[in-house]
C-alpha cells in the first residue's frame, strides 16, 4: 500500500492530513489522487458513502489552486446543505497550511447577502448546492467563467432530488475546457446521460462493484405484521443498548410520529425532516453528532449528506421504493473501514423488494429473529455491568463521602446491594417486558408465498385476514393507477382519526385491504361517502368474494367500472413512486371529494375534499 507522499501529495497538505490522523490512503484515494494530480482528465469514480471520497478529490483540487488569483477556480456541487458544509470544512482542514486559500460554502437557509459579500472579496473554491448557486447566478453575483474544475459529489442523489435542470443551467456557464470529476455511489441512467453530454472520454474508477453495497455492512430483515412495526422497532433499539443510528422513514409525517412516540416512551431520539427550519436542523444535527441523541428519525432527503462516521446501525422503518435509496441508507453505517448493521423492519408485502435489493447489492439479508423480552433484559443488564466495570472513579472527590455511604448501607449484604442497584435501574424495563406480548415473526422459506398471504397459482384460495383485522373490498385497482402508498393516503384522507392498516392486496381492477375489525364499519361508512373525479368509491366486506383472477364485487364477472389512470393522477403530476411519499404531503390539489350528495343530509355539495 502506498503512502500519501508516494501519491504525490504536497508537503503543506501532507502535514495537515497527518495531524488529522490520516495514516495511509483508502482505496478510492489511492486510485483517484494520482490520476487527478496528473494531466487534466474527466473522471467518474464509483464508491460508496464513507470511503474517503472528499479527500480523493479534495487533496488534488487544493494542490492545483493558484492562491494568487482570487477567482473561483474549482466548483463542487453537492445535494444538501449538510454535505456542503461538511465538504467545505474538510477542505479548510486539509488546507490549514496553505496561506490565504479561500473556500466558500454556498447553500440555502443562510444569508445570501453574506455569501455575496464573500464572493466579492474573492474565493478560490465554491462548494454549493445547485439551487442557491443558480440563485446567485441569476443575480449576476457569481462568475463561473474562471472555473477550471467541476466536481459533482453524490451525483446520483442530486438527480434523484430533481436537480437535473439546475445542473444543466450551471454547467452551461462553465468553460468547455474545464475538467469534470463525477463521484457517485450508484450508476443510474441519469448519470450516463450527464457523462455523455458534459464529459470527454472520462476515466471510470470503480471501487468494488457498481451499485454494490459496502462489504462491512451486515443486512438483517425482520418480517412482522404491519401492526407490530413500531413494537419491533422498540425491541430492536432495546436489544442494542449502545445503539447509535438513523431510523429512515418514508414521509415527513411518519418521521415526526415515530420520533414523538420514541421520545414519549423514554428513548433518546429526535426527528430530522424538511419541515424543520435550518436552525432546527442544525441544532438536531449538533446534538446527534455529539451523541446527545442516540436515535435520529429522518427522511431520505433530510439525511442526505450527513457526515457521521460512528453509526452502529441504520434502521429502515419499511423499505424505500428505489434500490439506490436503500444503498444510500445502509451506506451511512460501516464507514471508514468500520462494521455496521443495516436493519429492515418489513411488513409481509415487502418480500419482493428484499429480493431486488439482494440482487443489486450482491448480498443476502439475514432473517432476524425478534428478541424476546427476557433476552432484551439480559442484554441491558449485562451492558450495565460492563459500564460499572469500566467507570472511572475519582477517588479524591468521592473519598469524603464514602464513610457516610458505608454507614448507610452496612446492614445490607453485597448481593442485596447489587440486586437493589439493578432493580433501581431496570424495574421499569423488566416490568414492561414481563407483561409484553411477544411479537409474532413471519416464518420464512426465503420469504415464502404462503406466509405472505398470497393465493396459489390457480387463484382459488380466499385470503384470510390477520387475527383482529377485517378484510375489505375497494373498487379501484392497478389500472386506475393505484399503488399501496396511494391507497394508504386515500384511507387517511377519507377516514377521520387514526386507522391501523394491515395487508394490502392490489388487483388490476379492484383491491383488498385490512383494517382493525373494530374500525371496519367506520372505514366503510366514511370511504363510501367520497368519490374520485366523479366515480363513487365503494368499500364493503370482502367475505364471500372470489379472489382468483380479477373478479368484480359480486364474484360473477369482471368489474366494469371506469378504468382511467388519471383518477388517481398520472405519474407525471405526482412524481415517481420514489418521490410520491414526500410530494403528496405538499400538494393540496387532490381529486378526492365528497359525493355530489352528502350521505347524511342529501343536500347538494360541490366542495372538494378537506381533512
Amino acid at each position: 500500500m502506498k503512502t500519501f507522499e508516494e501519491l504525490g501529495v504536497a508537503a503543506p497538505i501532507l502535514k495537515a492530513i497527518q495531524e488529522m490522523g490520516y495514516e495511509s490512503p483508502m482505496p478510492v484515494q489511492e486510485e483517484v489522487i494520482p490520476f487527478l494530480l496528473g494531466e487534466d482528465n474527466d473522471v467518474i469514480a464509483l464508491a460508496q458513502t464513507g470511503t474517503g471520497k472528499t479527500a480523493a478529490f479534495g487533496l488534488p483540487i487544493l494542490q492545483k489552486i493558484n492562491v494568487s488569483e482570487y477567482q473561483p477556480q474549482a466548483l463542487i456541487l453537492c445535494p444538501t446543505r449538510e454535505l456542503c458544509l461538511q465538504i467545505a470544512g474538510d477542505l479548510n482542514d486539509y488546507s490549514k497550511y496553505i496561506d490565504n486559500l479561500k473556500v466558500l460554502p454556498v447553500y440555502g437557509g443562510s444569508s445570501i447577502e453574506s455569501q455575496i459579500k464573500a464572493l466579492k472579496r474573492g474565493v478560490h473554491i465554491i462548494v454549493a448546492t445547485p439551487g442557491r448557486l443558480l440563485d446567485l447566478m441569476n443575480r449576476k453575483t457569481v462568475d463561473l467563467g474562471t472555473v477550471r474544475s467541476v466536481i459533482m459529489d453524490e451525483a446520483d442523489e442530486m438527480l434523484n432530488m430533481g436537480f437535473t435542470d439546475s445542473i444543466n443551467a450551471i454547467l452551461a456557464e462553465v468553460p468547455a475546457s474545464r475538467n469534470m470529476l463525477l463521484f457517485s455511489a450508484t450508476m443510474p441512467q441519469g448519470i450516463a446521460s450527464i457523462t455523455k453530454k458534459y464529459m470527454h472520454n472520462p476515466k471510470e474508477i470503480v471501487i468494488g462493484n457498481k451499485n454494490e453495497g459496502n462489504k462491512n455492512i451486515r443486512h438483517v430483515a425482520y418480517i412482522v405484521h404491519a401492526r407490530d412495526k413500531y413494537l419491533a422497532l422498540k425491541r430492536i433499539a432495546d436489544y442494542y443498548p449502545n445503539i447509535y443510528g438513523i431510523i429512515f422513514c418514508r414521509t415527513r409525517k411518519e418521521t415526526q410520529e415515530i420520533a414523538d412516540k420514541l421520545i414519549q416512551d423514554g428513548y433518546n431520539a429526535d426527528s430530522l425532516h424538511g419541515e424543520l427550519s435550518q436552525q432546527q436542523r442544525d441544532y438536531v444535527m449538533q446534538k446527534f453528532r455529539v451523541k446527545n441523541i442516540q436515535l435520529l428519525v429522518a427522511t431520505d432527503v433530510a439525511a442526505r449528506g450527513l457526515d457521521v462516521d460512528d453509526l452502529t446501525h441504520v434502521i429502515n422503518y419499511g423499505l424505500p421504493d428505489e434500490v439506490e435509496s436503500y444503498t444510500h441508507r445502509s451506506g451511512r453505517t460501516g464507514r471508514a473501514g468500520k462494521t455496521g448493521i443495516s436493519i429492515a423492519i418489513c411488513h409481509i408485502k415487502e418480500k419482493g423488494r428484499i429480493r431486488d435489493i439482494e440482487r443489486i447489492i450482491n448480498k443476502k439479508f439475514d432473517k432476524g429473529e425478534m428478541p424476546s423480552g427476557q433476552a432484551i433484559c439480559e442484554k441491558q443488564l449485562l451492558n450495565l455491568v460492563d459500564q460499572i466495570e469500566k467507570v472511572k472513579v475519582n477517588e479524591e472527590e468521592i473519598s469524603p463521602l464514602m464513610p457516610a455511604i458505608y454507614r448507610k448501607l452496612e446492614w445490607l449484604e453485597k448481593e442485596d446491594i447489587i440486586k437493589r442497584m439493578v432493580s433501581l435501574e431496570f424495574n421499569r424495563l423488566i416490568d414492561y417486558y414481563k407483561d409484553a406480548q411477544e411479537i409474532q415473526d413471519v416464518t420464512d422459506d426465503r420469504f415464502s408465498r404462503k406466509e405472505f398471504g398470497e393465493g396459489d397459482r390457480g387463484g382459488r384460495r380466499v385470503s384470510l385476514a390477520q387475527e383482529g383485522y377485517s378484510r375489505l373490498f375497494l373498487n379501484f385497482g392497478k389500472t386506475d393507477g393505484l399503488y399501496p402508498n396511494q391507497l394508504i393516503e386515500l384511507i387517511n384522507k377519507c377516514v377521520p382519526g387514526k386507522v391501523q392498516i394491515g395487508k394490502i392486496d392490489l388487483r388490476d381492477n379492484f383491491s383488498f385491504f385490512e383494517v382493525e375489525s373494530a374500525e371496519a364499519n367506520r372505514v366503510i361508512q366514511s370511504m363510501c361517502g367520497f368519490e374520485i373525479e366523479g366515480r363513487r368509491i365503494s368499500v364493503e366486506p370482502a367475505q364471500g368474494k372470489k379472489e382468483g383472477g380479477d373478479r368484480g364485487p359480486r364474484g360473477g364477472g369482471e368489474y366494469k367500472g371506469r378504468r382511467d389512470r388519471k383518477d388517481f393522477g398520472d405519474r407525471k403530476e405526482y412524481g415517481s413512486r420514489s418521490s410520491y411519499g414526500n410530494r403528496r404531503e405538499e400538494s393540496g390539489d387532490k381529486p378526492w371529494r365528497r359525493n355530489s350528495e352528502d350521505r347524511n343530509s342529501r343536500k347538494p355539495s360541490n366542495s372538494r375534499y378537506r381533512r
